[in-house]
């Protein structure tokens, strides 16, 4: 029998609206192949997708309801599948700057995706400035689940320039269950499963019915007085319209690991204090109050060791809410560092926590991966009264290869939850962190100020370890643009 989605699953597509599309996307920027004369072009990615496409068999699938919609829907072979219309080709003006591929990634992540076809896109753009191309994913938050399913672009990426060998693939579409089949599915499930299948009866029926709303969906509604007073406080919270702003900072990992060895704590706490410095700094320029108690709720999902008894994933980790809150009212940088790093800790203490280093040592670029099931924890656990999401992967310390082509950068775009205007997306990659910022277009016009606020804010924690090196970055005054050209 086809596998149904979970009760999780279905709460994604009945929770995306046009304002909020529920899916999860990557930017990444690459030089053109360093062996071989003819380059990287769009029949290239269609031949690697179509290599490699196998290891994802779920982005050859799409959803199919149940006859009546009682029970939850479930996962078919797609007949009719097209690789050429999920892989998709656009270019920039030559020479393509770094801005205008920005604004093309805003666009392109301000659409949903066709419920009728297997959900993910994936764009290759060319034209852009020195010869590089870039390639953008998207992928919804029902198709990653860790589990069955890892994120494409983990497998697309190689180690070495030689691309590695795949077996033939030999697909054939299965033919697509009877409505009889699939009723018979749902009382065989039932007889296994019962409370499963009931709660996804409920959750179909309730969001035909229109009597759960969206907020509903996503969690129960707690606090509420208290959630619409913070919520009326804050820049953060906004309605959220169907348009995107999205923008990139690209900053060195020595950097973070200079303050961390001064002050303490983990390069994770540091990007922590980054982003705290940044919001205080973005939130006086526009007038808005930060006393010494403001605090600003982030939902910071984090990984941890499989348990024993529970279903393992495909990652040997699971992905849980961590709320964090970001003392943006601390005027010291240093003490803000501080106070997240206590936070963070009772996370450590448990034992359970996973390493940078053990996810880094992951098969295949996993931080795609890891920020698709970091959204899925984010959409499933926000709650009013949390201000913005910030997932924070490691990946490799190397370069990684498409086709032989190699990457110079990968930004996460993480998907905004309902109410909030900003999401932050973290990628640690070959001696970079690279932030991808993800804001709600008309709530944010001013996303290039709080870019700025970024870099600054490293700076300012910088300033506090004067002496302790030499550091290049010390004439920085704006986020770079675009990334280095590789050997640069």
């Amino acid at each position: 029998m086809p596998d149904r989605l979970s009760s999780l699953d279905l709460t994604f597509l009945k929770a995306e609206s046009p304002a909020t599309p529920m899916h999860v996307g990557t930017v990444d920027i690459f030089e053109p192949p360093v062996h071989g004369d003819d380059g990287f072009d769009y029949e290239s990615l269609v031949a690697l997708i179509r290599d490699r496409i196998a290891f994802v068999p779920r982005y050859r699938q799409r959803v199919q309801h149940v006859p009546g919609r009682f029970a939850g829907p479930v996962w078919v072979d797609d007949e009719e599948f097209d690789i050429t219309f999920h892989v998709r080709r656009s270019a920039l003006p030559r020479p393509g700057t770094h801005a205008q591929l920005l604004e093309l990634v805003a666009r392109i992540m301000s659409r949903r995706l066709d419920r009728a076809r297997p959900l993910w896109e994936m764009y290759l753009v060319e034209g852009l400035q020195g010869d590089r191309f870039a390639i953008i994913a998207k992928s919804h938050q029902a198709l990653v689940d860790g589990n069955s399913t890892v994120d494409i672009g983990q497998v697309v990426l190689d180690a070495t320039a030689h691309p590695r060998e795949t077996p033939t693939d030999t697909w054939q579409p299965a033919h697509p269950p009877s409505a009889l089949e699939l009723l018979a599915g749902v009382f065989a499930d039932a007889t296994r499963h019962p409370t499963a299948v009931l709660e996804l009866a409920r959750a179909e029926i309730a969001s035909l019915t229109g009597s759960t709303s969206v907020r509903e969906v996503l969690g129960d509604v707690v606090g509420s007085v208290v959630a619409q007073r913070h919520v009326q406080e804050s820049s953060l919270h906004v309605k959220t319209s169907g348009q995107r702003r999205f923008t990139t900072v690209e900053t060195d990992l020595e950097d973070y690991r200079t303050v961390r060895a001064m002050h303490g704590g983990t390069v994770n706490d540091v990007i922590l204090a980054v982003v705290a410095g940044a919001l205080r700094a973005w939130m006086m320029t526009r007038g808005e109050s930060v006393s010494p108690t403001r605090g600003v709720r982030a939902v910071v999902p984090v990984s941890i060791r499989d348990d024993d008894d529970e279903e393992p994933t495909s990652l040997g980790s699971r992905v849980i809410a961590s709320t964090v809150n970001l003392p943006v009212g601390e005027n010291s940088p240093v003490m803000r560092l501080h106070q997240i790093s206590y936070q963070t800790k009772v996370h450590k203490d448990t034992g359970r926590a996973v390493s940078a280093r053990s996810l880094v040592g992951i098969a295949g670029f996993a931080p795609t991966t890891l920020h698709a099931l970091a959204a899925r924890v984010a959409t499933a656990t926000v709650r009013p009264i949390d201000d913005v999401v910030i997932t924070n992967v490691p990946g490799p310390q190397f370069p990684l290869y498409a086709q032989g082509a190699p990457m110079l950068a990968s930004y996460p775009v993480v998907p905004l939850m309902p109410g909030q205007g900003l999401s932050v997306g973290v990628t640690s990659y070959d001696g970079k962190v690279s932030f991808g910022l993800n804001a709600d277009r008309t709530a944010m016009p001013d996303l290039a100020v709080f870019t700025q606020c970024v870099t600054d804010a490293l700076d300012e924690l910088l300033d506090t370890t004067k002496g302790s090196r030499s550091r290049a970055s010390r004439g920085r005054k704006k986020p770079r643009s675009s990334p280095k050209k590789a050997g640069s």
